[in-house]
C-alpha cells in the first residue's frame, strides 16, 4: 500500500468520511448542476381525469416539471393524502366539495388554479324525457354533501322538486320543500350510481362516472347543469402556503395550456370543458 503524505492523508480521510456520510443519510451524490427536474406528486380520480392529467404531465415536462400521477377511486381520499403530505397537490374537486371537506375535517387546503368543469346530468335507462318521471319514482343522487346538493339543485331547476330558500349550493334532502310526484330520493355513493341505474327510474351522475359507464353526457343526459357560469369548476388544490411555489405554478400552467384545451375538445367533444 502506498504511503500518503500528511496532506493527502487528510484529504483522503475527508473524502472517505464525506462519502460515508452521504451513504448514511441518503443524500444525493450528484451536483446541483445535474439535479433532477422539479417534481410534484398529483392525486386524481381515475378515468377521464387520468387522461387529462397525462396530457398535462407531458406539457409540464417541457417546462422542467415531473408530474407523478397517483390515482384514487374514492373522492374522500385525495384530500386526506394531500393534508398528510403524501401528495403535493390534487386535481379532482370543485369548491363546494372542498368547503364541505374543510368543514368536516378541518383541512388547510386551498385552490391554486382552475382546471375543468364537468356539468352533472340526469340519466335514465327507462325514460326518454325528464318530464316522464312517474309518481313514486326512485331517483338516485350522490350521498356526499356537495354533490348531493348539486343533484338536488339540478332536480329543482328542472321542476321535479322545490327546495327551501337560502340553501345555496349545498341543500340536503331535508331541505326539499315540495315533492309533487313523491319521488324517493335514494342517496348512494357517487361512484356506485351507474351500477345501480338499472334498478332506478333515473339518477343524477357525475360526468366522470357517467363517462366511465359508457354514458355520453351530450346524448344520454335528459337534463344537465348549465355549461356557462357553472359554480362547480374543478381546480388544483394544495396545502395552504404552497399555492405560489414555482412547481405549483408550473402545474397550473400545464393544466391551463392550449394542449389540454385542444385535448378536451377532441377527446370529450364538449362533455368536459376548460374551467379557466
Amino acid at each position: 500500500m502506498p504511503v500518503l503524505s500528511p496532506a493527502l492523508s487528510r484529504r483522503w480521510l475527508g473524502l472517505t468520511l464525506g462519502a460515508a456520510l452521504v451513504a448514511a443519510v441518503g443524500l444525493p451524490v450528484f451536483s446541483s448542476a445535474v439535479r433532477a427536474a422539479d417534481s410534484v406528486k398529483l392525486g386524481i380520480i381515475g378515468g377521464d381525469e387520468e387522461e387529462i392529467a397525462e396530457v398535462a404531465r407531458k406539457v409540464a415536462a417541457k417546462d422542467g416539471l415531473d408530474i407523478q400521477i397517483v390515482t384514487f377511486s374514492d373522492y374522500t381520499l385525495p384530500n386526506e393524502a394531500l393534508s398528510r403530505g403524501d401528495l403535493d397537490a390534487n386535481a379532482f374537486q370543485h369548491k363546494p366539495y372542498l368547503d364541505a371537506q374543510i368543514a368536516a375535517r378541518g383541512y388547510k387546503i386551498v385552490p391554486a388554479g382552475s382546471t375543468i368543469v364537468e356539468p352533472i346530468g340526469f340519466y335514465s335507462l327507462k325514460l326518454k324525457d325528464f318530464k316522464d318521471i312517474p309518481q313514486g319514482a326512485q331517483i338516485g343522487i350522490p350521498n356526499d354533501p356537495s354533490n348531493g346538493g348539486r343533484a338536488l339543485n339540478l332536480l329543482a331547476a328542472n321542476g321535479l322538486i322545490t327546495l327551501a330558500p337560502g340553501k345555496g349550493l349545498q341543500p340536503t334532502v331535508l331541505d326539499v320543500a315540495s315533492n309533487p310526484k313523491k319521488v324517493k330520493l335514494v342517496e348512494l355513493d357517487a361512484a356506485l350510481i351507474p351500477n345501480q341505474l338499472p334498478d332506478l327510474d333515473g339518477a343524477v351522475i357525475n360526468t366522470n362516472y357517467a363517462l366511465g359507464a359508457k354514458l355520453d353526457p351530450r346524448k344520454d343526459a335528459l337534463v344537465q347543469e348549465s355549461r356557462t357560469d357553472n359554480p362547480y369548476g374543478n381546480f388544483i388544490a394544495v396545502r395552504a402556503g404552497d399555492e405560489n411555489k414555482p412547481a405549483v405554478r408550473k402545474l397550473v400552467a400545464a393544466y391551463q395550456s392550449n394542449e389540454v384545451k385542444a385535448f378536451l375538445q377532441t377527446r370529450f367533444k364538449g362533455a368536459i370543458l376548460p374551467a379557466w
